[in-house]
């Protein structure tokens, strides 16, 4: 079984997805727009050219992304994505891309569980934790 996020944009998809392949390195697998979709029946001009699905990989997992019903309210919580980093000067590194336009909830420092923590919200709504795992 395999176990992956799904997540809703609202219209802001492809900005997230250049977004993301800056910050943690996304590599995008498969794309498909609402105008590709055999039904065209609830396809507008204005969501045509919008993602309807996408399989992203970040690292070894991949992230499904749609825009959704292109509504401009991306609405994000109860989750947070969980990256861990292979050491502290990674971490640093994906925590500043990822924080970016975002804000910083728990700024990245050393915990009692881990050598670097700390807990974001991207600029899209999407909260983010970045952990180096203890040795």
């Amino acid at each position: 079984m395999q176990l992956q996020p799904y997540l809703f944009f609202d219209g802001r998809a492809d900005e997230a997805l250049e977004f993301y392949k800056g910050a943690v390195g996304a590599k995008p697998k498969m794309l498909m727009r609402f105008k590709d979709a055999p039904d065209q029946s609830m396809i507008t001009p204005a969501n045509k050219d919008k993602v309807m699905h996408a399989a992203v990989d970040i690292g070894d997992t991949t992230v499904l992304m749609s825009d959704g019903r292109c509504s401009g309210d991306a609405n994000f919580q109860g989750f947070a994505l969980t990256v861990s980093a292979a050491n502290e000067a990674e971490a640093d590194k994906l925590f500043g891309a990822l924080g970016e336009g975002g804000t910083v909830t728990m700024p990245l420092a050393k915990t009692f569980f881990s050598p670097r923590f700390g807990m974001l919200t991207d600029k899209f709504g999407v909260q983010w934790m970045v952990i180096v795992p203890q040795s």
